[in-house]
Order: C-alpha cells, then sequence, then structure tokens
C-alpha cells in the first residue's frame, strides 16, 4: 500500500525546479505552488508581467495533489445559506463564481492541451437520511427558480441506476459538475506557466516579508531574497508561521483517502454505472469516485488529525471500513493508495480573496479547491492589473476570528468532530 496520493504517482513525471538561483527582482513573487499559485502566475505572465513563484515542496504537493480531483458545482455554506446571509442578489452572484470556475478549469485545458481527463461527468449529491432527500427535494425547486440551474431529483429507486448501494435515500444529480486527473492538471498548469514565462523554484520556502517604504516588498527565501512590486499569497491550508495574519484565520482539517486495487472496467461500472462523482450529505461524509483506470477512490474526514504516515494508515482502516458498508461487495478488495492533507476553511466558510497591506491573497476554499483556487488564481491577476472588480469575493473579508489567542492550530476539531459524528449517526 502506497501512502501516496494516487494523483500525483499516476501522473507523468516532471523535471526537477530546484536549486536555481534567484533573480534580483520580478514585477510579482507568488507564494506557493498549488493551483492558486500556479493559476495567478500563468494569468500574471499573459499579461507580460514578469512572475517568479516560489513553492516550499514541490509543484502540487499539498492540497492541489491529495484532493478527490472532483471540479464541483455549488456553494459549501448552501443556497439558503447564503441567501439568509447576503441576500438574493448576491447570493446568485456567488452561486454563478463557483459554477463558472468549473468553465474556467476547462477553459485552461483546452487552450493549453492539458491531458487530464477532464469531462463534465455529473455530481450525485446522495441523501443520507430520508429529511436530506426532502431537503434536497427543496433545494432543486430553489436552484431553478432563483439561480437558474437545472437538476434532477433521483429517488432512491431511480438512484439504483446511478449507485450500486443500498446505503442512500436518493440524490440530486447535478449534471454540469466535472472529474479529471488533478495530478496530471497540476502538472500541466506548472507547464503552461513555464510557456508563459513563469520562473518556478521548488524547495525554496518563503521565510519572510519586508514591506518597501516606496512601495513593494523584499521576499527572504530560504535560498536568497527577491524584491518585488507584487506579492500573492497562496498558501491556503498550508500556509506557515510566516504569515500570521492568514494563519489564524483559516482552520485546518485533515481529508483522507484511499484508492482500491484496479477493479476492471466491468465491475467498475457496476458500481458506479455512469461514472458520477458522489458526495454525500452526512456532516462528516465521503466522497467518492471511480479513476480513469478503473479504480474506486473514497474518501472523507476518516479522523480529525493531522496527516502523518501512522495517522494515515489508521483512517485508511476506518475508510475501507466505511467502504465496505456503503458497497458491501467490496469486501476483500485490496487498497492500493492511502494519504491524508489538509483542507482550509475559513471561519464562514466561505473562500476570502483580497488584498491586505499590499499583499494578495486568495485561500480558506472549503473542500471547492480545484475550481474556485484555478478561477480566482485568474481573479487576483486581473486585480493586481487594477481591476478590483474582477474578484467574486469582493466585499465578504475575513470574519473575526472567534476563539481567542487562536493562532492556527485548531486543538478543538476533535471535539468538533464528535459532535457531528455524533448528529450524524442519530436518525
Amino acid at each position: 500500500m502506497k501512502q501516496i496520493p494516487y494523483w500525483l504517482d499516476t501522473a507523468p513525471a516532471l523535471p526537477d525546479r530546484s536549486g536555481k538561483d534567484l533573480p534580483d527582482e520580478a514585477d510579482v513573487v507568488v507564494i506557493g505552488g498549488g493551483l492558486t499559485g500556479l493559476s495567478t502566475a500563468y494569468h500574471a505572465a499573459r499579461k507580460g508581467a514578469r512572475v517568479v513563484l516560489v513553492e516550499k515542496d514541490k509543484i502540487g504537493s499539498g492540497a492541489s495533489g491529495r484532493n478527490g480531483s472532483m471540479c464541483t458545482q455549488g456553494l459549501t455554506i448552501g443556497v439558503g445559506e447564503a441567501r439568509k446571509r447576503y441576500g438574493q442578489e448576491r447570493a446568485r452572484e456567488l452561486y454563478d463564481a463557483f459554477r463558472e470556475a468549473v468553465d474556467v478549469v476547462e477553459e485552461i485545458t483546452r487552450t493549453e492541451k492539458i491531458d487530464c481527463d477532464f469531462h463534465r461527468a455529473g455530481r450525485l449529491g446522495v441523501a443520507a437520511k430520508p429529511q436530506h432527500f426532502e431537503s434536497m427535494r427543496a433545494t432543486q425547486r430553489d436552484l431553478a427558480d432563483n439561480f437558474g440551474h437545472e437538476t434532477r431529483l433521483l429517488t432512491r429507486a431511480e438512484l439504483k441506476s446511478e449507485l450500486n448501494s443500498d446505503y442512500y435515500h436518493g440524490a440530486l444529480l447535478d449534471p454540469l459538475s466535472a472529474a479529471l486527473h488533478v495530478g496530471k492538471y497540476v502538472h500541466g498548469l506548472a507547464e503552461a506557466a513555464e510557456r508563459a514565462g513563469v520562473e518556478i523554484h521548488e524547495r525554496n520556502a518563503a521565510t519572510g516579508l519586508t514591506r518597501l517604504p516606496g512601495g513593494g516588498f523584499v521576499v527572504e527565501t530560504l535560498h536568497g531574497t527577491i524584491r518585488a512590486k507584487q506579492v500573492v499569497a497562496a498558501t491556503d491550508a498550508y500556509t506557515d508561521k510566516a504569515m500570521p495574519w492568514f494563519r489564524k484565520r483559516l482552520i485546518n482539517v485533515g481529508s483522507f483517502i484511499i484508492v482500491t486495487e484496479p477493479l476492471g472496467e466491468e465491475r467498475a461500472k457496476s458500481l458506479i454505472p455512469n461514472g458520477r462523482l458522489v458526495v454525500d450529505s452526512k456532516n462528516i461524509g465521503h466522497y467518492i469516485r471511480l479513476t480513469p483506470d478503473n479504480r474506486l477512490a473514497f474518501g472523507g474526514r476518516a479522523r480529525f488529525a493531522p496527516s502523518n504516515p501512522a495517522s494515515d494508515v489508521k483512517s485508511g482502516d476506518i475508510l475501507k471500513r466505511e467502504m465496505t458498508e456503503i458497497f458491501p461487495q467490496l469486501a476483500g478488495v485490496r487498497i492500493d493508495y492511502v494519504w491524508g492533507g489538509m483542507v482550509g476553511f475559513s471561519w464562514d466558510r466561505l473562500p476570502h480573496a483580497g488584498e491586505t497591506d499590499g499583499l494578495y491573497y486568495s485561500m480558506g476554499y472549503c473542500g471547492h479547491g480545484v475550481q474556485m483556487a484555478t478561477s480566482m488564481g485568474r481573479a487576483v491577476a486581473e486585480m493586481m492589473d487594477g481591476r478590483p472588480e474582477a474578484n467574486p469575493l469582493r466585499g465578504l473579508g475575513f470574519p473575526k476570528v472567534p476563539v481567542p489567542f487562536y493562532n492556527g492550530t485548531a486543538w478543538f476539531l476533535p471535539f468538533g468532530g464528535a459532535y457531528y459524528k455524533a448528529k450524524d449517526r442519530l436518525r
């Protein structure tokens, strides 16, 4: 069993981008080599900026290469909560931004000819409880009437044609959500950024920032300093102590994934006949999909613990047990991969982007990072070019941190996890 992300292990090998000399200056320095950083760098370079990207590990080694490889529509907080907070017009704007983010990913894959298995697989939001299905019925009407989005409601009997499991009570099918091979996508986006002129420096962490009186920054790294007119923080859940302002505004939650041995096309299609992306309705739920080589990827918040080799194995055992509860026919199937990673959540469960004290940022994707990080990278490049209206998250602002003396270490997560797991067990 490999304790590395399946998506990175099965992506083409790319050259080592470490050990290069930093230039003395650049127009833009991007800190972070995930999808936010790569997309920002790519779009800024296409506008003519000289862009340098520094990454403390390897490109895509954080959340961008450790996720469920889903490119799904919809707000984390739901359309009803968005309307309650912001009113119908602003809720519709936010919903459209999340929907259009999937289009941005598709556009880049086509423009740059990134071979990453992108296709509109459709998303099944499956109901873990009967009352969840009734809520989905109301959501379907709301989406059609107020958000211009047509979805399909599937009863428990109808769901059998989409998911070979008796575990769920129905589903809401969004036909426009997409699947992709995120490892190939991350690598392809890095190559596209380099073709646009971006200089990528791996294994070179940013260790400090100094704002200059006349404008711009000096960025300190492990291997030298560089002066930049503009700097972008694109580190999300992997933000370290070098940027404490962002660190305390995020809650970093562990998420874990297992991937089975190859099942063969016939057996794989017997589980999810139309290859949908599956996300369940529990508070501590699962996300499920088939891989391009006919394995089953099964993920979730198995344990509220950080990712490390021992923790990942324990989480993998939990996920395998839960997988066979949903798919009893997979009892005895070998698990070939298990890994974990961190997901950046904001306190209000929405992403945030903007500029603070001259520093641009986008982070806190709350599990919607593949599409939103890509789209917001483009938006940040526009913002730096003098178009703040390009930011669909403008005006939201990070909420006040509700936990006194919080510094980015979420000591309270096990207690919260126990509470929500108890709620999930109650009928």
